[in-house]
């Protein structure tokens, strides 16, 4: 089969195309045909060297881990699909397995004509006959994390709500969950008319001051301890949430009267794949796999609005 690889850790420059082995379902695992694929920060992560010394990549490694598409096997002891189901979802490349905790849901990259997961997880679901399939394919990373802020931090009609980095993918999914709050956005200036059409109240710059007395900040982008003049901007009891690392300290902030908390729901515990086809996601440009490395690159060389999707 055909798929993006990478041979060694590096940007993604050097990845390729190229042909190899199509990969069997073993017990309790299904085999989809790709038709496509939305590209997540881990895809250029894990290869580019980030998580050496915790998990080790076996090369050559197939990047991806949003999908969607066509059950094409069938692995034994499977009992919720069968060949022809159409499904979506999201999983994480096996490297991780390790770390991940809980019960992850596995594949062997995306980023191919096929691919092989776990069948036994609320991360996969049958994708519904009105969700296109390349929505689908942008949905599932993006809407769990949008899901899970919106259950954790539980917005408020009245609250003032800064959204740090909301032109990403999440960002642009996140902001019609906001309906009625005033919202704070951060973007460029070619994001603004596209920001404010999906809920912003106001869009700033990266660098500009933020509003003071913010009720709830959600960081989307920058380092946790890296948040310094988000804490600043939120009034006393105000309700900083992020979904970046390192885990946050309160001495990232230097105040302690106000609640910092990563959201991360590895388990499903907030909702699955079912609760994520109700969202609409954003998306910013479309290739096809023959240019699955050019996508891989332009995402982190070049400033995204919603989601880059590639397809089969």
């Amino acid at each position: 089969m055909k798929a993006v690889v990478a041979t060694g850790y590096g940007p993604p420059e050097r990845f390729t195309i190229a042909e190899i082995p199509i990969p069997r379902p073993g017990p309790g695992q299904i085999q989809v045909r790709i038709a496509a694929a939305s590209i997540n920060p881990v895809d250029v992560r894990l290869p580019g060297g980030d998580y050496r010394g915790v998990a080790e990549l076996a090369f050559p490694h197939v990047p991806g881990n949003d999908f969607a598409g066509t059950v094409s096997e069938v692995g034994a002891g499977v009992t919720g699909y069968q060949v022809g189901d159409e499904v979506f979802g999201h999983a994480i490349p096996r490297a991780l397995k390790a770390i991940a905790g809980g019960r992850p849901s596995l594949t062997t990259g995306t980023l191919a004509e096929y691919a092989v997961f776990e069948a036994d997880t609320p991360f996969i679901a049958h994708r519904p006959a009105g969700l296109d399939v390349a929505d689908a394919a942008a949905l599932p990373t993006v809407g769990l994390t949008a899901r899970a802020l919106i259950a954790t931090a539980a917005p408020k009609p009245d609250d003032t709500i800064l959204v740090v980095g909301a032109s990403g993918g999440v960002g642009t999914t996140l902001l019609p969950l906001l309906a009625g709050a005033t919202v704070i956005a951060t973007g460029r200036p070619e994001d603004v008319e596209s920001l404010r059409a999906r809920g912003a109240t106001e869009v700033i710059g990266y660098d500009d001051e933020y509003l003071s007395g913010v009720d709830l900040a959600l960081n989307l982008v920058l380092p946790s301890d890296r948040l310094q003049r988000v804490g600043r901007a939120l009034r006393p009891g105000g309700r900083l949430y992020t979904i970046t690392f390192p885990m946050p300290k309160p001495e990232y902030l230097d105040r302690d009267d106000v609640l910092f908390q990563l959201v991360l729901d590895v388990d499903g515990r907030l909702g699955g794949m079912r609760e994520v086809a109700e969202l609409t996601p954003t998306i910013g440009r479309r290739y096809p796999l023959d240019d699955g490395v050019r996508a891989l690159t332009d995402f982190v060389r070049r400033h995204t609005l919603g989601k880059l999707v590639v397809t089969g």
